[in-house]
């Protein structure tokens, strides 16, 4: 494995010698290649799902479909036509000592990313790291295995056809092995991202002795407040809750003004059609009894406060004013997306300033927390740490900037 990352870590060194339009020139034929060989990488996918019992929540991640591949495509082309953040001037002044200082930005170098049922993952984090001038080492999980061999060896093929070495992306074994050596791969890895569920963040955390950036896990909120509109917090929450269940930017507990439960019933009317199971407390339950399908409502308990769903269920909670929600969201919130719905000025304002996490919407739902949807081409992760890079992680959150110097001859005292 140590050859894998000295290979990969000369490799990263090449990139800098590639011009930005020579990277464009290949992410363009990647996002080509894959809609041609789109058949074989299907092939691959339809082996590891029949691997999965449809009911786990990672099915939806792991499955691929044109319609999917395609976005994967366009989002690459996307990048491809984004401003390469590398050699950007961030700041640029003379010294009084008469030397020209100029901090720019730079590549981080080598990335690795751990990440589970995800091979769309390979592609977006492929794409970005190349773009900006990186490296990266790719570790997929066992469940997406036959998805990710396919998809590195798409990416290998564009990179040859443009003469570039294969080794600036490579995919570990889907092993525990691999997994432990990439995080103490010191010297050769600059950053490790983790994208996956928290009991993975928290391993990589807990054992790395390189540097890594938290990203993933969502336990997300929306709070309806006493001014909120009942047909847009109808649409809202529909959306943030059904629009895809098992990604980290969905709804899991919905928190109600106490005024506001005689809406309750038509603010989940939509949540019934797609059968999401709703785990309330005594107050919602009483105001949703005989409103919604009771086979559906489940009385709550405290764990389910905690819970990234990923699946058609909800946490639904009553709350006596935004103090008690923001209140609950700090208990309870993971730092990634949370929303309100309300007509109030004064009461969104707060909401904003006093929600600790990396995306905090008013009358918008969650699911706006991506990439691709903030401009960005794609993203690496979504960080809900507070050092570094916050929120959806595009070309300038994964580099990093170095200081150039140009004297004249100048020497310090």
């Amino acid at each position: 494995m140590t050859e894998i990352f000295k290979k990969v870590r000369e490799a990263s060194r090449t990139i800098a010698n590639i011009s930005d339009r020579e990277r464009n020139e290949v992410l363009l034929t990647l996002a080509g290649l894959l809609e041609e060989r789109s058949a074989v990488l299907l092939e691959a996918n339809a082996r590891d799902l029949a691997l999965m019992d449809r009911a786990n929540p990672l099915y939806d991640r792991l499955q691929l479909t044109p319609e999917r591949i395609g976005a994967i495509a366009s989002d690459m082309r996307n990048v491809a036509g984004l401003p390469s953040p590398v050699g950007e001037e961030i700041e640029r002044r003379t010294l009084p000592n008469g030397i020209l200082l100029r901090r720019v930005r730079v590549p981080f170098g080598v990335i690795g990313v751990i990440y589970e049922a995800r091979p769309n993952v390979t592609f977006d984090v492929f794409s970005l790291c190349f773009k900006s001038g990186n490296a990266c080492i790719l570790k997929g999980g066992k469940d997406a295995e036959q998805s990710n061999m396919a998809a590195i060896s798409i990416i290998h093929e564009a990179l040859r056809n443009h003469g570039i070495s294969p080794d600036v992306a490579v995919m570990l074994p889907a092993t525990h092995e691999a997994t432990a050596q990439l995080l103490n791969a010191v010297g050769y890895v600059d950053v490790c991202i983790p994208r996956g569920g928290r009991r993975l963040i928290d391993f990589v955390r807990d054992n790395a002795r390189v540097p890594v950036i938290e990203t993933g896990a969502g336990v997300v909120h929306a709070y309806f407040d006493s001014a909120g509109d009942p047909a847009m917090g109808r649409d809202i929450v529909a959306n943030a809750k059904t629009r895809r269940v098992s990604v980290c930017n969905a709804l899991d507990t919905l928190l109600i003004h106490r005024d506001r439960l005689g809406d309750l019933p038509a603010l989940c009317e939509p949540l019934a059609g797609k059968n999401v199971e709703i785990h309330a407390d005594p107050e919602a339950l009483t105001a949703l009894s005989g409103h919604y399908p009771e086979h559906l409502l489940i009385p709550a308990v405290p764990e389910d406060w905690d819970r990234e769903w990923m699946d058609y269920k909800m946490g639904l909670r009553t709350v006596a004013s935004v103090s008690e929600a923001i209140s609950h969201i700090a208990e309870h919130g993971s730092g990634h997306s949370e929303c309100i719905i309300t007509g109030s000025d004064e009461v969104a304002g707060r909401f904003q300033a006093e929600v600790d996490a990396s995306c905090v919407y008013v009358n918008a739902p969650t699911s706006f927390t991506d990439g691709a949807q903030f401009g960005l081409g794609a993203e690496i992760g979504i960080s809900t740490q507070k050092l570094g890079p916050r929120g959806p992680m595009g070309l300038r959150e994964i580099t990093t900037y170095r200081y150039l110097l140009t004297g004249s001859g100048q020497t310090r005292g």
